[in-house]
Formats: structure tokens, sequence, C-alpha cells
């Protein structure tokens, strides 16, 4: 007997249909489990031996007062992500409130006025559009302080134009990036594969030029990160894919010692930088989320996977593909329908351990174009490494499908979300 099938059906009510397909869909995808099991091995032991490397112990997870001089977890936390980035230095601070504030002090620390920055992967993310200046004025943007910007679309097959970021580079430019997640694009991740092919390409025009790749959503999905491949310096969030779902709030940059140096100046003030800060007593869930990062990323990339092959077994266009390689843990599901979107995300809050009960609704969300539907009921408020689910109101009505601390409350999303869309009428099975 299948205990779990009779559970969902009569305790949750959802239709016999939905289940037999996703049982179908799941084993059409086992061959990329696999695959994803090997990965998250791998990460796993790379974690444990940067843990092993730095003599963690309990001293490591109390907290300082004031001024927090001396934090030897603070100090520790730094040094464990530095080595598991295999960079020279790293910031991991609760007071970089989220990945937008990591990247916006990693450019507003390196950048200077004069310099111009380059975006390879088409238009950032909605959040950083105010950071560079694309939109609103006077904010203390990049565009306030007298630094261009310019961004290179990306190729029709989703790849890195090298010949168009070689026609964009000038005297001016001091930096180049990569945003390695879809964000509200319809695209597949960028690939390590890809960022190293772009890391060389670049240096070997000018090795002086600085090369940042946004890492947010990305953590895990490859044995090697963008650091591993040529890329100088790396921004994330710790409610993403690095906090595992225990860190409460915060960010992180890593990098070359130049630069972080440099960052850490604007994320506190000249002549203090990472010398001073408070942890607030953190660093505990912030090295045990980090610890069980790998595995937690494997449960969410693995949902994604089947909400990808479950939709596209609908008839639904889907990026990626089931097949796809991935390189962040976001599912997009072409629904080209406002009302079909709405159904979805509410269904993924109706998953939820946490406020299933809310229901959400479209909003004007500080910092993006147009309004925005969000479904997280989450431990960690907007913690996207968590089952989650958002989408920009604008056509084709695409949603953002990602996280779950475990596959099987990941795959729960995917049916709650298949179940919801069949009852409401927006599909049949």
């Amino acid at each position: 007997m299948n205990y779990t099938y009779e559970l969902l059906n009569k305790e949750f009510g959802i239709d016999a249909k939905v289940l037999d397909l996703i049982e179908t869909s799941e084993t059409e995808v086992i061959n990329e489990f696999k695959k994803l099991d090997d990965i998250m091995a791998y990460n796993q032991y790379k974690v444990l031996n940067a843990f092993q490397k730095n003599k963690l112990s309990d001293m490591h997870f109390r907290w300082n007062t004031g001024y927090g001089y001396d934090d030897p977890g603070r100090d520790a936390i730094e040094k464990v992500y530095a080595d598991i980035f295999h960079t020279d230095k790293a910031l991991v601070r609760p007071t970089i409130v989220n990945g937008t504030h990591a990247l916006a002090i990693t450019l507003l620390g390196i950048l200077r006025p004069g310099d111009e920055l380059i975006y390879c992967t088409g238009g950032p993310y909605d959040t950083l559009e105010e950071v560079i200046g694309i939109r609103g004025e006077g904010m203390g943007s990049l565009k306030d302080y007298g630094i261009t910007y310019k961004q290179v679309e990306l190729l029709p097959d989703g790849s890195i134009d090298l010949e168009g970021v070689k026609n964009a580079i000038s005297e001016k430019t001091r930096m180049v990036t990569v945003q390695r997640a879809t964000g509200y694009g319809w695209r597949k991740a960028i690939t390590i594969e890809q960022i190293e092919e772009w890391a060389k390409f670049v240096t070997d025009i000018n090795p002086d030029i600085v090369k940042m790749t946004d890492n947010c959503y990305g953590e895990f999905l490859d044995i090697k990160e963008p650091t591993d491949v040529g890329v100088d310096v790396i921004a994330g969030s710790l409610i993403k894919n690095p906090g595992g779902g225990l860190a409460l709030t915060g960010g992180y940059v890593a990098g070359r010692e130049d630069l972080i140096d440099k960052i850490q100046y604007r994320m506190t003030c000249p002549g203090i930088g990472g010398e001073c800060g408070l942890t607030f007593g953190q660093t505990r869930t912030m090295f045990q989320g980090m610890f069980q990062a790998p595995k937690v990323v494997n449960g969410a990339v693995k949902g994604a996977i089947l909400c990808g092959k479950v939709y596209e077994k609908l008839g639904f266009e889907v990026c990626p593909k089931a097949e796809d390689t991935r390189s962040d843990i976001i599912q997009a599901v072409k629904l080209k329908d406002p009302e079909a979107l709405v159904v979805f995300c509410q269904a993924i809050q109706a998953a939820a351990p946490i406020d299933s009960h809310v229901l959400p609704v479209p909003w004007a969300m500080p910092g993006y174009e147009s309004d925005v539907i969000m479904a997280a009921g989450a431990f960690v408020q907007g913690s996207s490494i968590e089952l989650s689910a958002d989408a920009p109101m604008r056509e084709p009505f695409n949603v953002y499908f990602q996280g779950g601390l475990t596959y099987e409350h990941s795959k729960f999303g995917v049916i709650k979300s298949v179940d919801a869309l069949l009852k409401a009428g927006k599909i049949t099975i």
C-alpha cells in the first residue's frame, strides 16, 4: 500500500489524477536526481573539511557586545566561507540585510567616479536597478556617483555574448558582472562552465578588470563555485542557499583580499571596515545552516526539476527543462494567464508550514517595477531556500518556483499547485 498517496488523497484532498501525474513524472527524472546526489555529497564533504580545518568549537557560538571587537565566532564564520569558496577573504554578516545589500556594497565598495560597470547577462534583477541608477534619482546610486553603466544582452540561446562584451569594454571599464540566476528573466541560469569561459575571455582582454558574479540561488549547484574558475568576487544572501534554512538573516561577500578590504569599508566606514560589527548570537545558526546547506539545496533543486517535468507534461513552456544542467534552484513556468498565476502562488502558500491560511495577493513591493505576488510561508521571513513562489504581474505571466527545506516539501508544493489549477478549471489532466 502507498501510505503517502492515501494520506495526500484523504487528508489533503489531492485529486488522484494529480498524484498519478506526480508519480509518473518523478520516475522520469530519477537519473537527474542521481547526478544531483553526487554533487550534494561532494559539497557536503567540502563544507565539513572547511569546518574541521578551522577547529570550530562551542566558543564560536558566543557573542560580544558593543563594537564587537575580537569576536571569534565572526572571524571563524568568515574563514569558513573563504575556505568553502576558495577565496582570500570573506565578509559574512547578519547586518547585511539581503542579497541586494551584499551586491550593493560590492559595487559601491569597488567602483569609483568615472568607472564603468558592465552587466554581461542583460538587465540585472529588479532590485538592483535602483542601486545602479537605472531607476530612481538622488538615492546614492552608482549613477549619482558618476559611475556609468552598460549591459550586454544574452544571445538567443541564453549564453553570454562574448563578442558583445568585448565590444562594450572600454578604457573606463572597471568591473564586469554576471548574474548567475535567472531573476525574472526567461532563460537558463548561467553555468559554471559559461562563467569560466567568460572570466578567461575578459582576463585576456584586460586582467585589471574586476570580474564579479551575483551568486544568489547558485551555491552548491555544482562542485565548483565562480571563484574556482577565475571570478574575483561573489556575493549572496544567507536566507537563500548557504544559510540552509537556519540563518535568520544576513549576506556574504567572498573574494580577493584587496577587493574585500574595499568592500568592508563601504559596509561600515573607512578606517573601521570589518573589525567591528556584532553577530548578535547568530553564528550558531549561520554555521549549522551552512553545514546542512548542500543537502537542503539538493532537495530544492530536485523539487524544481519535478516542477519543470510536471508542467511540461501539462503542456506549459518551462525554463529550464527537466534534463537541462541546473545552475540555480529556480524553475520558471510560463502560465500566460494572470488568474492562473495567482492560483499557483496561493497554492504554494497553502502548502506552507507557516501562514498556510494566508492568501497572497499582488502588491506594489518596494524595489520592483511591476506589482508582484509572493508566496512564502516560511520559518524565516522572505527565505527563498524555503518553499516559495513569486512573479511580477506582467505578461507573459511567468511564475518562479523555488526552495523547500526538504525534497518532500518542495514536491508537495508542486502537488498543491497542480491540484489548485485543476480545481480552478485552469488545466485538465
